[in-house]
């Protein structure tokens, strides 16, 4: 590229600045594609022969097998993918590969690049939501009639079925999948043919190229097209969303995993001991889970600053796109796959989480609801059951062995069905609204969600 227009040669600072061979390799194979369907597309437009096309795409071939073997020589002096796999083309057929670049810049090569690796990856991260979903599904449907304390504010609240508690991370995790499918479809537009900005006077058949490469259509305006990253930020918030949930997730993990709660055990294959207290099993997946969600955040905040005060159209900041991309992708992969892994082989402790849940204060809203139906506000119903419930935590008294005079002075309304109304399992069919944690509604949303995910 310098041969022409420079007399000096690059300082070797400035050669390991601005090189990102070192991380954009990872972008070869599409890089192949894009440059066979746009030499097939010189070939239609007159600018190479067939013969020439043919070399070019056994040469491209090559090389993308040679990179894949690992036994390709990248060299920094070429600074990128692109240039790399060029002047290796050149050097082994001669001029059809220097007349491979006819007609397109690197500007809208590497912007058709990521588009293609990242529709591709995109593909794996939702396989991944899914695997991570039917693990969860899988662990609800084995643990369906056990009972755990739903928690506000970190405390216990009122009883639900841990299935639901499981399934409210399946509903997050559809949405996270939908927001994939939506980058995904906002990026299926081919920016190859913009040039470096300004398209080209050599035209080609950008329909035609999109349509080998898997495009539904073409970008519409040459500027945006080498410059939008948009893309990228939308996959980078969805993964930042996504990696938002899975720590959720995790620390749902790691409190059911304490003595405190024990809720859950950690299989020994997804548990790491501590360097100096032998009894320790410790909750590492999770934990790290938990703190990569800040890679996430910070790579969609990377992102952002680039872009931010970048005038039309391209420029070189964008080189700073691809490994904050690269690292959301690989991290929300792994973390998917880990997760799953270690949800699919997490052991419920069901009876301390049916003794928890068993909890007569859990229940506490029931009898507001109780005096509801018999006609009485329900803030003054709030105010009388507070006071039960005060009376229990002063004395140490269980709310449902408070004494009957007491509970006759305060709710007499109460005292013919007092005992009835501390039964979890009543209290759970009686909430049977749509998206609540009724047996039944369980039930029927596990089944949806099996069928979904087969």
């Amino acid at each position: 590229m310098r041969h022409g227009r420079f007399e000096e040669s690059m300082s070797n600072l400035l050669r390991d600045y601005g090189e990102s061979v070192s991380f954009d390799w990872r972008l070869y194979a599409h890089d192949i594609l894009g440059s066979i369907a746009h030499a097939r597309a010189l070939v239609k437009a007159g600018y190479l022969t067939e013969d020439e096309f043919k070399s070019i795409e056994k040469g491209l071939k090559t090389i993308g097998e040679e990179i894949s073997a690992g036994k390709f020589a990248f060299s920094v002096d070429l600074e990128d993918i692109h240039m790399n796999i060029e002047k290796e083309l050149t050097n082994r057929i001669g001029d059809a590969g220097a007349k491979l670049h006819t007609a397109r810049s690197r500007n809208d090569q590497v912007a058709t690049d990521i588009r293609l690796y990242l529709k591709d990856e995109i593909a794996a991260l939702r396989k991944g939501v899914c695997g991570l979903q039917k693990a969860l599904v899988g662990l609800a449907s084995a643990n369906e009639s056990v009972l755990i304390p739903g928690y506000t504010h970190l405390q216990r609240a009122q009883p639900i079925p841990l299935a639901h508690h499981l399934l409210a991370y399946v509903e997050m995790l559809d949405r996270d999948h939908g927001r994939l499918t939506d980058t995904a479809a906002r990026m299926d537009e081919l920016p190859l043919g913009s040039g470096a900005l300004a398209a080209s006077t050599l035209h080609l058949d950008r329909e035609a190229i999109a349509q080998e490469l898997g495009f539904s259509g073409v970008t519409q305006n040459s500027l945006d097209g080498v410059s939008d990253r948009d893309f990228a930020l939308e996959l980078l918030s969805a993964l930042a969303i996504l990696g938002m949930h899975l720590s959720r997730l995790s620390e749902d993990v790691v409190l059911w995993t304490t003595t405190e709660f024990g809720f859950a055990k950690l299989s020994d294959r997804h548990s790491t001991g501590s360097s100096l207290m032998p009894q320790k099993k410790n909750p590492d997946i999770a934990e790290l889970t938990r703190g990569k969600t800040g890679r996430l955040y910070g790579n969609l905040f990377t992102l952002l600053t680039v872009l931010k005060g970048l005038p039309m159209a391209y420029n070189r900041d964008l080189q700073e796109d691809k490994e904050a991309i690269f690292d959301s992708v690989d991290t929300a992969k792994m973390a998917l796959a880990v997760t799953a892994e270690m949800m699919g082989a997490l052991i419920i402790n069901k009876e301390t989480a049916t003794t928890a849940a068993s909890d007569p204060a859990l229940l506490a809203t029931d009898l507001a609801d109780e005096l509801v139906r018999k006609n009485m506000p329900f803030r003054k119903a709030h105010d009388l059951v507070g006071q039960l419930a005060a009376e229990s935590a002063k004395t140490g008294i269980p709310l449902d062995r408070l004494p009957k005079e007491f509970i006759r002075e305060i709710c007499p309304e109460l005292i013919g069905e007092w005992e009835g109304l501390f039964d979890p399992i009543r209290s759970l069919k009686a909430r049977s609204a749509t998206g609540g944690p009724s047996p039944n509604n369980v039930s029927i949303r596990l089944a949806y969600w099996k069928n979904i995910l087969v």
